[in-house]
């Protein structure tokens, strides 16, 4: 019922992660209102996404440089890495500003029933940046999935022999949660991760 390049746009909006049928229509109208220098910004701003931005060359987040800022920076704390499953990881953290030291970003999380092993997440390219600076902590910044504890478990047992400290990001309860509500993984890591009351 729409003409052809209106039911193009439709569709192409249903490519993105949580967009049904009706929100793409309603994006699809919503760029039939904008104007043109509008539309113009929109489609340019989707190419140079795809042409411009890549990896790091050092830590795997995304620039438009060979060397993100971050890798860049004579202000970072040289002394912690931070290893994310993802970009969208790196800056929320740096929104927020609580973390100064490096980050490495993985490919992807240990996952054997999606067919990620673990040679398919980047560990080499990981171990050689922490062969070739002095970290004296590596955090792990993943979800609290199965997938999460499997590659953090897997480059903990490699680390096993260097003299770096390892930790990872507290996990538990979270405040104003129904008690029924929360998994299993999520209560049994509250449980284990457990303060004592000062």
């Amino acid at each position: 019922m729409y003409p052809d390049s209106l039911k193009n746009l439709i569709e192409s909006f249903k490519y993105l992660p949580g967009i049904g049928e009706k929100t793409a229509e309603r994006l699809a109208f919503s760029i039939l209102n904008l104007e043109d220098e509008q539309v113009e910004l929109f489609t340019n701003s989707m190419n140079d996404v795809k042409s411009k931005i890549k990896n790091c060359s050092i830590c795997n987040v995304l620039t438009e440089d060979d060397e993100c800022y971050i890798c860049k920076s004579h202000d970072r704390n040289n002394d912690v890495l931070c290893v994310v499953e993802d970009s969208k990881s790196v800056f929320l953290f740096e929104r927020l500003g609580m973390f100064t030291g490096k980050y490495f970003v993985l490919n992807d999380l240990i996952s054997p029933l999606d067919g990620i092993n673990p040679e398919d997440i980047g560990l080499e390219k990981l171990l050689d940046m922490i062969k070739d600076n002095n970290f004296k902590e590596i955090i792990f910044a993943f979800k609290p999935t199965i997938e999460g504890e499997t590659t953090s478990l897997y480059i903990k047992k490699i680390l096993e022999d260097s003299n770096i400290k390892i930790s990872r990001l507290a996990n538990g309860v979270p405040m104003g949660a129904d008690m029924e509500y929360i998994d299993s993984l999520t209560l049994e890591r509250a449980l284990s991760d457990r303060k004592v009351i000062e």
